[in-house]
Order: structure tokens, then C-alpha cells, then sequence
């Protein structure tokens, strides 16, 4: 079961080579259900995999392949639409590209749809290495680096969006923001590091649904500056609800994921008596949203530009919004609800560094 979750991509990344356009769309879909039931499956089951010297089903790693398998369906269905309408070269390479690249756990379409997912990957090497830190007696070393880093990631995501022009690079720019939130929380210890794994977790659905909604806007606008935009509301409204509420979350407003996991980390880090690191945070946080607000609001309620191309022909087809809407749901839910099996997987990963929620 654990081999055939990885080997299914491959596979089917292969075919997509050489198939026509159409039946690549189809197939990237196909395979996108595939894998959400075969991770579904694994999770519930925790077999043994047949290699078990290559592959290992760990408490992080189930938690990480089930929000890329969330993630990949949605936005197998969100791509398939998005390439009808870009028209793009060589396109059955992109799909096969697309589908290898999910077999090796990267995950990445374009590394702008999916750096929610994709940073997340590259951060569970960071978690894995302090779990060896913290397992060696070191977790105060290994802390001190990751709280440092994290604030000097934050402090450069609030120096690079206030001035920001591109809507696109905002977003990535906030990812950065995130990664600095998360390294922050893990290095604090105790609960911080339950806020930090709930941070990671509604970071992935938040930020692939914020996206997935640029990706609307461009095709609208057909400009990735935030001058060449505005009035959203008014043009795009599917659109603009799925991008404002992702903006909500995203910047910690409760009552979405991010907030909960934000407060679980400042109060951790007053209980480890980092007061100065703390108020860095807060400051950063406050200056993040300012700059993030002041940008959105543009994009979504200032008139457009002169020079913009009137949007309102863009046709919001529902498979271009609802993946959006399914992903800030999803996010919701797990605000007020979570499963026993998910809650469980949570707190084992946040247990094997020597976190907790006491």
C-alpha cells in the first residue's frame, strides 16, 4: 500500500507523456482521486510498506501526505480548467512533470500555485532535524537557531510587502512570513510547537486556495501588477470572496486556523520567558497586515486602472472557484472540529520534538 500510493503518480506521469491534451487533463484528475483514497486508505490502515528500509510512516509524514493529497485533488480540477483556457505549449509535459514531481513528494504544478505545500515539504527536513536535536539532548541549541532564523524571516517578509507592486510575489513573500512563524513556534518548545504544527497545517489549505484565486485574477486582468488591478468585487465577486477570505485567514483573523496556532506560540514563548523575541513578533505581525491589508484592498476596491483590460468577460467557471471555497472550508472546520485519528497524528508529530499542550 505505501509503495503503490508513490508509484501511482509516477505511473501515470509517465502515460501523460504521450497522451493527447485532453486525455492528460483527464487523467491529471483521475489521478488526483487515486491518490486522496489510497492516502486515505494508508492513514486509516498504517500498513507496513514492503520496503521497509526506503520507506518509513511516521507521525509528521502521514500529516504531510494527507494535506498534499487534499491539496493535489483540488487542484488537479482547478488546473485541468486553467489549462483550457491558457493554451499552454507542450502541455502534456507539464502534466507529466506535474504528476513525477508528485511522486517524489515535492508536489509542485507551478511553484507559485503550490508553495503552500511545497515549503512545508522542504520545513519537515528542519522538523526532522530537530527532532534528532531534541532526541540528543540539545533542543536548547537547536531552539535558539530555529527562533532566531524565524524572526529574521519574518522581519524580512514585513520589510519586502509593504512595498510590494506584484500580487503574486506578495503571496510568496508571505509564505516566507509563514515558514518564520513556524521555525519561531517550533524553537520555542512546549506549545509553541502544537501552534506552529497548526499554523503549518492551515497554511497549506490557505495560502494554495490565495493561489489559486491569482491565478483568476491573471487570467481576468491579464497583468500580474497591483496598479494594472482593482474594484474585484465588483468584476470578479466568486473571486474576490474566495480572495478576501483567504486574506482573512492568512493574516490570523479568528476565527480561521491561524490565529488559534498564533496565540498557542505567543503564549508559549511568555512561558519560556522570551519577552524581547515575543514583542519582535507581535510588532511583525501588526506591520505584515498593515502592509498586506493596504495591498488587497487595492486589488479588490479601488477603481481600476486606465490601462487595465475590462475583466468582467472572464468567466468564473465553478471549477475555477470551488476548489478555493472547499480549501478555506476545510480550513474552518478544523478550527472548531478535529477528528480523533487527525488530532492524534497531530500530537504524536508535536510529542517527537518534545512539545505538547501542557
Amino acid at each position: 500500500m505505501v509503495e503503490i500510493v508513490f508509484l501511482t503518480p509516477f505511473i501515470t506521469g509517465l502515460l501523460a507523456f504521450v497522451l493527447p491534451r485532453t486525455l492528460g487533463r483527464q487523467l491529471l484528475v483521475l489521478t488526483g482521486v487515486v491518490h486522496l483514497v489510497l492516502s486515505l486508505l494508508l492513514w486509516k490502515n498504517r500498513p507496513d510498506a514492503f520496503f521497509s528500509g526506503y520507506f518509513a510512516v511516521t507521525p509528521e509524514g502521514m500529516l504531510s501526505l494527507l494535506v498534499i493529497s487534499l491539496l493535489f485533488f483540488l487542484i488537479s480540477i482547478y488546473t485541468k480548467t486553467y489549462l483550457e483556457h491558457s493554451n499552454l505549449p507542450s502541455e502534456n509535459v507539464f502534466t507529466g512533470f506535474m504528476l513525477l514531481f508528485l511522486s517524489t513528494m515535492t508536489m509542485v504544478t507551478l511553484s507559485d500555485l503550490l508553495s503552500g505545500v511545497l515549503l512545508n515539504c522542504a520545513y519537515l527536513g528542519i522538523f526532522k532535524t530537530n527532532k534528532i536535536m531534541v532526541a540528543a539532548g540539545l533542543q536548547d541549541f537547536s531552539g535558539t537557531i530555529l527562533i532566531v532564523f524565524g524572526l529574521i524571516s519574518i522581519l524580512a517578509a514585513a520589510t519586502f510587502i509593504l512595498k510590494q507592486n506584484e500580487y503574486k510575489r506578495m503571496l510568496a513573500y508571505s509564505s516566507i512570513e509563514n515558514m518564520g512563524i513556524i521555525a519561531f513556534g517550533t524553537g520555542i518548545g512546549g506549545i509553541g510547537v502544537y501552534g506552529a504544527v497548526i499554523c503549518m497545517i492551515h497554511h497549506s489549505l490557505i495560502k494554495s486556495s490565495l493561489f489559486l484565486s491569482s491565478g483568476n485574477i491573471l487570467m481576468g486582468y491579464k497583468d500580474r501588477l497591483i496598479a494594472n488591478t482593482g474594484n474585484m468585487a465588483q468584476h470578479m465577486p466568486k473571486t474576490f470572496v474566495a480572495f478576501f477570505a483567504g486574506f482573512a485567514g492568512i493574516s490570523g483573523f479568528p476565527p480561521f486556523g491561524i490565529f488559534i496556532g498564533e496565540l498557542f506560540i505567543i503564549v508559549g514563548a511568555f512561558r519560556a520567558g522570551h519577552y524581547v523575541a515575543a514583542g519582535i513578533f507581535i510588532v511583525s505581525m501588526c506591520v505584515i497586515f498593515a502592509g498586506f491589508a493596504n495591498q488587497v484592498m487595492k486589488i479588490c476596491f479601488a477603481p481600476s486602472a486606465a490601462t487595465a483590460p475590462e475583466p468582467a468577460r472572464f468567466s468564473e467557471k465553478a471549477s475555477l472557484v470551488w476548489p478555493q471555497y472547499i480549501l478555506l472550508l476545510t480550513s474552518l472546520i478544523l478550527c472548531f472540529f478535529i477528528p480523533d485519528a487527525l488530532y492524534q497524528t497531530i500530537v504524536d508529530a508535536v510529542n517527537a520534538i518534545g512539545g505538547g499542550l501542557q
